[in-house]
């Protein structure tokens, strides 16, 4: 049976967080009827409680070796055609205040709402219909895309799919863009939690449990990968920018290494300060180095509690290569429930990078987080999402 009677639009994007709002935004500009769906009572849930509230909406260093994906050179296109300063001057346009944190990362001044505010503004100007508290009972391709859902049927000759990946599951997620994918045969790169904290066991939490708040700069690496940046003991293990950025890196069973020193030239600090303090306390001695409680453990665990004239120089150097060196193995991830993203996703080899399209699946699109397609910490994800919706809109 024919549903053309059914469709009044010529798209219909499944998601109204960044990529789909994007790509609604870029459709309708065009003249394309765009009708947005989302499950969830407001636009933009992931936007809003982003960048502790305050949206990490870009980063100016954005470029494609900054992201994670099975095809390195997939996201070269989209991010080339609409580009952090294509995003950066919606943003200006709207009059929305910001500034540059650390590493090219923007923050708005304010609230994330001014950024859904902005891109709701924006789907209004261009014509958009949005429908939220919508559930998505059925998907089906009998002539052009038809989506059953608790208020009835719609149709439309293209269908995005823009509802992003499983993390974050209290703010809505599901992996429904990942299930529609998979009905209309297209491949999956297996997901996985990405920028997340990392757990341990044994002897390596018994140390980390009682330091659980302790922060510090340090370097984190995984294999040829490392990031300068903060590190966050927890009761379950390690956190902070540092780890969560090397944590998309990280595989089952691999170790990952900690500079608690970055910097410096610990052998020979710790020698000058057994030279210039020699009757202080080696706890004393690291915590002009290293926060309190961490030096305290870290002084329990690897020297005798002598004062430092009494250490040999040789235990010593074997601190200083903990201190710059230490590797550990990770237990685990905290999982989806904590990660800010989902590495993975629908396999690149399916899509057109040009415009998002299934090869194989005329007018079905796939953008943003659904997307084996995953950015560094700090408004690489957003970009993402921004120029993949972007790029799809001009398509469709």
């Amino acid at each position: 049976m024919s549903n053309i009677h059914l469709s009044n639009f010529d798209a219909i994007i499944l998601g109204a967080g960044a990529a789909g709002l994007m790509a609604a935004i870029s459709a309708g500009r065009r003249g394309r009827r765009v009708l947005v769906l989302d499950h969830a009572p407001e636009a933009g849930r992931k936007i809003l409680i982003s960048g502790g509230g305050r949206c990490n909406f870009t980063n100016l260093h954005c470029a494609p070796d900054r992201f994670l994906s099975a095809n390195p050179h997939f996201a070269r296109s989209a991010l080339s055609r609409y580009t952090q300063g294509d995003f950066i001057a919606l943003v200006r346009k709207h009059g929305i205040a910001f500034h540059e944190k650390t590493l090219g990362q923007l923050f708005c001044d304010g609230s994330a709402r001014a950024v859904v505010a902005m891109l709701l503004a924006e789907c209004a100007a261009a014509g958009v219909e949005l429908r939220l508290g919508e559930h998505i009972t059925a998907v089906e391709r009998p002539d052009g895309f038809r989506v059953s859902t608790g208020r009835g049927d719609v149709a439309a000759p293209a269908l995005v799919l823009a509802t992003g990946g499983l993390s974050i599951p209290k703010m809505g997620a599901t992996g429904l863009a990942h299930d529609i994918a998979r009905r209309f045969g297209l491949p999956l790169v297996s997901p996985r939690p990405g920028l997340v904290p990392l757990t341990f066991q044994g002897a390596p939490l018994e140390l980390m449990r009682p330091l659980s708040g302790v922060a510090l700069p340090a370097i984190a690496r995984c294999g040829k990968r490392a990031f300068p940046e903060a590190l966050l003991f927890t009761h379950r293990g390690l956190s902070g920018p540092a780890i969560l950025q090397i944590s998309s890196y990280w595989q089952e069973g691999a170790p990952i290494t900690l500079d608690l020193l970055p910097g410096m030239d610990a052998p020979a600090v710790l020698r000058e300060r057994k030279r210039a303090r020699p009757r202080a306390e080696p706890k004393t001695v690291l915590a002009e180095l290293l926060p309190g409680r961490l030096a305290a453990a870290l002084a329990e665990a690897h020297l005798p509690t002598k004062p430092m004239a009494e250490l040999p120089d040789r235990a010593l150097d074997a601190l200083a290569l903990q201190l710059k060196r230490w590797e550990l193995l990770p237990a685990g991830t905290e999982g989806y429930a904590k990660a800010e993203v989902t590495l993975g996703g629908v396999d690149t080899a399916a899509l057109s990078s040009r415009s998002m399209e299934a090869k194989s699946v005329p007018g079905l699109f796939v953008i943003g987080e659904a997307v084996d397609v995953t950015g560094w910490l700090g408004g690489y994800n957003f970009q993402w999402a921004w120029s993949s919706g972007w790029v799809a809109g001009e398509a469709l």
